[in-house]
């Protein structure tokens, strides 16, 4: 294997981590901007207010995309044994 190659492998991994927690970050960020404009309008500075809404979303949100992300990965560990078979050659 060269150097070009583990830059590649290096590089799909990384591009496949950052689309695989995208949703579960921008879910997680939404959901504590409501709150905290919640807490503004209501004036209620509770810190530990945010952190039940935003657990509750992120696991739904996990729930609900779970078969998107076992196929996104299956596949990307397919794709990756599959050029790791060709570049050993």
């Amino acid at each position: 294997m060269e150097f070009a190659d583990a830059i590649f492998i290096g590089r799909q991994l990384l591009w496949m981590s950052l689309l695989l927690v995208a949703p579960v970050v921008a879910v997680s960020l939404a959901v504590g901007l409501l709150i905290s404009v919640a807490q503004t309008v209501t004036s209620i500075q509770e810190q530990t207010l945010a952190f039940a809404p935003k657990i509750v979303a992120v696991v739904a949100l996990i729930m609900l995309m779970l078969p998107w992300y076992l196929e996104t990965l299956k596949s990307f560990t397919l794709t990756m044994f599959q050029y790791l078979t060709q570049i050993v050659k």
